[in-house]
């Protein structure tokens, strides 16, 4: 049976949870592709303002004492990298959602499906195997779906989370390094 029939005997919920688990597609590989094509741009962007903030702040610090130059040096450092830590993190916590959810979206999707499969063959008396397996096979493509909206889901969301990590532990080395020059 192909996705056609299948769709024409679909009911309401079932055609919501496969708009519901092709929203969460698109938002996973949208998601996903703008922050890999914007990693290392955001990663360049993240330096120079970096520099630019305590470059604008040399001037400033230099009627203070020492303790004073570090304190507000280090608050404007600390500052603007967690300007940039939100920056990069923009839609990982979708992703997660997304890797959390779909699969259970999918699983309601089967549950529905094999209720309706199970109500058709009561109501028409026969249970033979030519009868329920077509129904059920139907029903099961539910949690498929639903684990291939989620797997892309679960990598991309890993993927991003370490590139994260990984450039912002060189925005504060970097920060840091700036931190000691200016001081």
């Amino acid at each position: 049976m192909n996705f056609s029939v299948y769709w024409q005997h679909a009911d309401a919920v079932s055609k919501t949870l496969y708009f519901i688990l092709l929203a969460m597609s698109i938002a996973t590989w949208t998601i996903f592709i703008l922050r890999l094509l914007g990693t290392r741009q955001l990663k360049q962007q993240a330096y120079a303002q970096l520099a630019q903030a305590l470059a604008t702040l040399k001037s400033k610090l230099q009627p203070l004492s020492f303790e004073q130059r570090k304190a507000v040096a280090e608050q404007a450092l600390l500052r603007q990298i967690s300007a940039e830590k939100s920056q990069a993190e923009k839609g990982v916590s979708v992703l997660g959602t997304i890797a959390s959810l779909a699969p259970f979206v999918g699983l309601f999707g089967t549950v529905w499906g094999i209720y309706n499969a199970l109500v058709k063959i009561g109501a028409s008396g026969q249970a033979s195997i030519d009868k329920v397996a077509g129904p059920v096979g139907e029903a099961l493509i539910m949690t498929a779906i639903g684990l291939a909206v989620a797997v892309p889901a679960v990598l991309g969301y890993n993927w991003l989370v370490r590139r994260n990590k990984t450039n912002m532990d060189g925005v504060r080395n970097f920060g840091s390094n700036l931190h000691t020059t200016l001081l």
